[in-house]
């Protein structure tokens, strides 16, 4: 069994004990094979001295376990691990940032506590999946929906603590801006709730977010600062239907009015669902993978010659049907009289509720249906070119502009091709957050040699992006103190900021280790690079 660094054998034996008094002795593993279930199995450090290992796991089953659990921790400076179901595979899994800390597994704590239909909004606990909320909203006949990522098993919680995001309507789909509410277990076993939450009794927790005084919440988004125990969310209406329709335009230069005009559009609420921007010239067989953006007369060349369309936008519409019908004829009107040679599209139409029939046709996460049907685009095996044991994320967000997308593209493909990062699944323009484009790739990782050489070209590759002005909104452990040093505005005061905040809410240092950057006090030096 490892032993957190600095702690005697004795101290933490007598740590573990106390919680399992606690939480039960079956709650707490020590074993090598349980603690297998906490290894990062896309780890780039894999069967590496450096690769991040728990020490021992506990699985609290309330809130008043957590708190007991937190306490034994911090009376001996035991570090420990929040999880919420530790899918998060690409951006860490279930291992702790700070290899021999002990991962609180949130697993048990699946309730969900209140559906609201008057307010659509949510009260759940951390170990509650995408296909638990669904299966609940189903089951109780509810006319509420949930949006969902990709791979549906993980946690609703825990996606948002990490930013995650879908595919349904503006204002849902970046799951953190859906969050209403918040309860946390701080490092001294005191809980913190946030907004109304703060007032007792309250029954406007998930109706109203601020509370008075500082808005509190994003403390614990990719925090260290406390262990959280619920969380409250806004739901999505059932609508009455679903409109997809898309618009082609022919150029090259099209592609500056096109993206004003899809920003016009959307800030002014002309259209609700998850828009995307690509190009019918650029997509191969699979329209994750771009190929290197060619210049403005090689791209026209190319339309001449092959009679494709240089770019295509797509766009997704929730409501009364004779709404975003109106919707989609003004966008059709307003893109015939900006761009010359625009041709339109309606791609789907769907009354609500779905038919067996349409289930079996459609992507089912724009429907709030928790599913693992794009899971595989960066899985072990999904690319014969390139083989690997799994991937991991590489995620910068750029400028929401016809350059931002340009640029984007042609730095990323070229810097991953000097650099002999193979990329799995490429995608130059999600949006499924407010005003924002975010840049993804699913870069192969290994369990042999190679993991060196890939650690070393993402570092680059996230210089590169940094000299750029672009960040990452979220990183695999490996990368978490080069992105945090990205963020270098006035000698890296986000990075100060946050560790005093660590010192006066945490001064033992024991939660999350290291995430994202944040470091306690007594592990600082070397680190933050």
């Amino acid at each position: 069994m490892i032993t957190p660094p600095g702690l005697s054998a004795a101290t933490f034996a007598d740590g573990l004990a106390e919680m399992r008094s606690a939480v039960g002795g079956e709650w707490v593993f020590t074993e090598e094979a349980d603690l297998h279930a906490y290894r990062d199995f896309y780890s780039v450090f894999w069967d590496e001295p450096e690769e991040r290992l728990a020490s021992a796991a506990v699985a609290p089953g309330s809130v008043e376990e957590v708190q007991a659990v937190l306490r034994a921790a911090n009376a001996r400076g035991i570090p420990v691990y929040p999880i919420s179901t530790g899918r998060n595979l690409g951006y860490g899994g279930a291992a702790p940032v700070y290899s021999g800390s002990v991962v609180i597994d949130l697993k048990r704590m699946n309730r969900v506590l209140e559906v609201n239909e008057d307010t659509c909004s949510c009260l759940v606990e951390p170990g509650v999946s995408y296909f638990d909320m669904y299966r609940h909203l189903r089951e109780s006949g509810s006319k509420l929906w949930i949006d969902v990522p990709a791979p549906g098993w993980g946690s609703m919680v825990g996606n948002a603590l990490d930013s995650g995001g879908g595919y349904t309507a503006a204002g849902y789909r970046g799951h953190w801006e859906a969050v209403c509410g918040v309860e946390a277990v701080l490092a001294d076993g005191e809980v913190f709730r946030s907004g109304m939450g703060a007032v007792p009794g309250s029954e406007t927790w998930q109706q109203y977010r601020m509370g008075i005084g500082p808005c509190l919440d994003g403390l614990f988004r990719q925090s260290t600062l406390g262990v959280v125990t619920k969380m409250g969310f806004w739901l999505f209406p059932e609508p009455e239907a679903f409109l997809s329709a898309s618009v082609e335009v022919p150029w090259f230069e099209d592609l500056g009015p096109l993206v004003e005009l899809v920003n016009e559009l959307e800030f002014g609420n002309l259209f609700n669902g998850m828009p995307s921007i690509g190009s019918p010239l650029l997509q191969d067989a699979n329209p994750a993978l771009w190929e290197m953006v060619p210049t403005p007369d090689e791209m026209n060349a190319r339309v001449r010659e092959t009679g494709l369309n240089a770019w295509r936008a797509s766009f997704q519409f929730y409501g009364p049907e004779a709404v975003i019908r109106a919707q989609w004829e003004y966008i059709r009107d307003r893109f015939a009289a900006t761009i010359g040679g625009a041709s339109f599209r309606e791609d789907e139409f769907y009354r609500l509720p779905l038919s067996d029939a349409d289930l079996d046709r459609i992507f089912k996460a724009r429907f709030g249906i928790p599913n693992l049907e794009r899971f595989s685009l960066g899985s072990r095996g999904a690319n014969p070119l390139a083989p690997s044991d799994g991937h991991i994320w590489i995620s910068a967000v750029i400028p929401r502009t016809a350059d931002g997308i340009v640029e984007g593209t042609r730095t990323m493909l070229e810097a991953c091709r000097r650099l002999e990062i193979p990329i799995l699944a490429f995608s130059p323009s999600i949006t499924c957050w407010a005003r924002s484009l975010v840049m993804f790739a699913a870069v192969p990782v290994y369990k042999d040699e190679r993991n060196p050489k890939l650690r070393a070209a993402v570092m680059e590759l996230i210089d590169i992006f940094a000299e750029k002005g672009w960040g990452e909104y979220r990183c695999p452990p490996a990368f978490m103190d080069k992105v945090m040093g990205a963020y270098s505005f006035n000698d890296h005061k986000l990075r100060r900021v946050n560790e005093q905040l660590k010192d006066a809410l945490d001064p033992r240092g024991i939660i999350s280790v290291g995430r994202y950057g944040i470091w306690p006090a007594h592990l600082r030096e070397g680190r933050g690079a």
